[in-house]
């Protein structure tokens, strides 16, 4: 390891204490607060609004959470994936159809089972969770859609919730989403994903917005501590690129 690599080490450690301890902060003056300033974002607005027509009309909600696991880049948005299908499970656990999850990735599977059934215990509705809601729809991109297509089509879904590792074979599930006149929210951490999203999906998020599902979901204080955080060091770095090009200008560097 070269000085270079060393030193992008050192200053990758420090970004992230200084997000943590961020996070911290704003969890332990957030606390109290009844009233969350939050940017509106109509996406989580209609989906909020759709949940509860799903459960009053006995259609079901579909989450479906990518091919991403839980190590590398793409275990952020599987994670965000995960918490929207916490709450989602939560409000609409009372549905004559409760939310069913696909996945591509084995662990994230099992997971969705597991997030399932906490969420069905915290609300005291335990009998009526379902191993089967949680399924392993693929292990490669076209099976893991093909196997997801059906459930969308077939089980009188009304909602679609695209939110985790997907490429540009998320185009097929919003076509059939599309077919079954169901709103689909949809979003990824992959370009080529979100290039197909923009034009495809009904309700698209568009980078950061992906990360923000638990925050504006209600999942707890800790996301939106995590949102204004975000905030902050965005403006540090702009603040960061601006005095280095100045420097640059000037010739200081």
């Amino acid at each position: 390891m070269n000085w270079l690599e060393a030193i992008g080490s050192v200053m990758g450690i420090i970004f992230i204490l200084v997000f943590v301890g961020l996070m911290v902060l704003f969890f332990a003056t957030g606390r109290g607060r009844t009233v969350r300033n939050l940017r509106d974002i109509p996406a989580y607005t209609r989906l909020r609004r759709s949940v509860g027509l799903a459960v009053e009309a006995g259609t079901r909600v579909h989450v479906s959470l990518g091919r991403g696991g839980l190590v590398g880049l793409p275990a952020g948005s599987a994670l965000v994936g995960l918490s929207i299908l916490d709450r989602i499970s939560r409000a609409a656990s009372s549905s004559d159809r409760p939310p069913v999850a696909t996945s591509g990735e084995g662990v994230l599977a099992v997971l969705s089972q597991d997030v399932m059934r906490t969420a069905y215990r915290n609300v005291n509705t335990e009998e009526q969770y379902d191993p089967g809601a949680g399924r392993l729809s693929g292990l490669t991109p076209f099976s893991y859609v093909a196997g997801a297509i059906p459930v969308i089509l077939d089980e009188q879904v009304s909602t679609n919730v695209l939110v985790g590792n997907f490429g540009s074979e998320v185009g097929l599930l919003t076509e059939a989403s599309e077919q079954k006149e169901s709103l689909t929210v949809a979003g990824t951490d992959q370009i080529s994903g979100q290039a197909v999203l923009v034009a495809a999906a009904q309700e698209p998020l568009i980078g950061e917005e992906v990360y923000a599902g638990g925050a504006y979901l209600g999942a707890g204080a800790f996301h939106v501590a995590s949102l204004r955080a975000q905030d902050v060091l965005r403006w540090v770095l702009i603040a960061v690129i601006l005095l280095g090009a100045f420097a640059k200008l000037v010739g200081l560097l």
